[in-house]
């Protein structure tokens, strides 16, 4: 006689972990005394521009794509940010339209100890997981979030047809 596996919430919600996971880092990241004032996305978006305009020059769609979220929400965060005094935005020569995010010189004084915060995270969050291991978790988390994102475009094509 088979026995049928049964679902068990504790054993089986994957959203239930990352989520759980994702709480436990939120609390545990240390802040510098000047990104006190900034919420966790605030925060995060930050980081992101911090780290990317070393490599490229950063603008407001990357901000939205990387983090999955609205242009009216990455709108709100980066004037927040401006207002504080962690980024500006700069007009690039070859389009008046298109402004370049760049972090000011308040946003350079914090960069070494949010990526020092960062390393020691990433250090915790991997003990006692071998590399292999983290390879296969890596995989799994971004085949996750690519589902994800197409449901959410699946979604959306839904609701337009709903909507003619």
């Amino acid at each position: 006689m088979d026995k049928k596996e049964t679902y068990d919430p504790a054993r089986d919600d994957v959203g239930r972990l990352i989520n759980k996971i994702s709480h436990q880092l939120k609390r545990q990241m240390c802040f510098h005394q000047e990104e006190s004032e900034l919420t966790n996305m605030q925060k995060r978006v930050l980081h992101y521009i911090l780290f990317q305009s070393l490599k490229k020059d950063i603008y407001q769609k990357d901000i939205e794509k990387e983090f999955q979220i609205r242009r009216s929400t990455a709108t709100g965060i980066l004037q927040l940010l401006e207002k504080n005094g962690f980024v500006i935005r700069e007009t690039v020569e070859w389009d008046a339209r298109l402004k370049k995010l760049v972090p000011t010189a308040k946003a350079e004084g914090v960069r070494e100890e949010i990526l020092s915060n960062i390393r020691y995270m990433e250090t915790i969050l991997k003990q006692g997981i071998s590399q292999g291991d983290m390879r296969v978790c890596m995989r799994v988390l971004e085949q996750m979030s690519t589902n994800l994102l197409g449901n959410e475009k699946n979604n959306r094509g839904e609701e337009k047809q709903n909507h003619e």
